[in-house]
């Protein structure tokens, strides 16, 4: 069965990275696109970015040009790299998966994906 476990996620301050892992398991990650997502307290679930199987990319405005979303597929896992945190970007951050035959398809809304991981905790304090 298909799995997604998120890794890395903690407390940081204004202006630091982190990265989040997301290890995928029961299935090969080359056949899925991929995606991050977050929720913070009182709000939706909103798109973070995306990944194709071939590797192309999408970004939400609000974090475009400082995370960066990327696969191993050897190691069937995908990241999520994040710098220049803010505090708005406290929230608990989801992978999620979607199979498909399409190796560009990029999947930006929620109800496109099936499979989700249960989320890991980023806080950032100013």
């Amino acid at each position: 069965q298909m799995q997604l476990v998120e890794f890395g996620g903690g407390s940081a301050q204004a202006g630091v990275s982190l990265r989040l892992s997301c290890a995928v398991s029961g299935g090969t990650s080359s056949s899925y696109a991929m995606g991050w997502f977050r929720q913070a307290p009182g709000k939706e679930r909103d798109f973070v970015a995306a990944i194709s199987r071939n590797g192309g990319t999408r970004y939400a405005d609000s974090v475009k040009d400082r995370f960066t979303i990327s696969r191993d597929n050897a190691k069937n896992t995908v990241y999520l790299q994040m710098n220049s945190l803010k505090p708005e970007d406290t929230a608990v951050y989801y992978c999620a998966a979607r199979l498909t035959f399409s190796s560009v398809q990029v999947v930006i809304r929620p109800d496109e994906y099936l499979y989700w991981g249960q989320g890991t905790q980023v806080t950032v304090s100013s």
